[in-house]
């Protein structure tokens, strides 16, 4: 199953699982320690982010080493880029009306 970077990121432990790997690249067993729940719950999670291609993994020996794709990222920045001058603009336009009212009031 293909999914999206947004759901990738729409778990609180997938995103602490981005900044982790962020860092550094870890084992499964790694970042596990890092959670209060089992390993097999944040294996679960790295399927996800694997299958949003937000992972690399890397043979090591007998356990897997992956790493953040952070060019994968991009697609949250470029839809938040988009919001965001969205919200400009409505800010720019608040800006403009609050200006005319208080120059009215003089």
């Amino acid at each position: 199953m293909r999914r999206d970077i947004f759901q990738a990121i729409a778990d609180p432990t997938r995103r602490a699982i981005i900044m982790l790997l962020a860092v550094q690249g870890m084992t499964p067993s790694a970042m596990a320690e890092h959670f209060e729940t089992s390993r097999q719950a944040v294996s679960k999670h790295i399927r996800i982010l694997v299958e949003c291609d937000l992972l690399d993994q890397e043979q090591q020996g007998r356990e897997i080493q992956y790493h953040l794709r952070a060019d994968k990222m991009l697609e949250v920045e470029q839809w938040l880029e988009q919001f965001k001058a969205l919200m400009a603009k409505r800010f720019t336009q608040l800006d403009d009306v609050l200006t005319r009212l208080k120059a009215r009031k003089k």
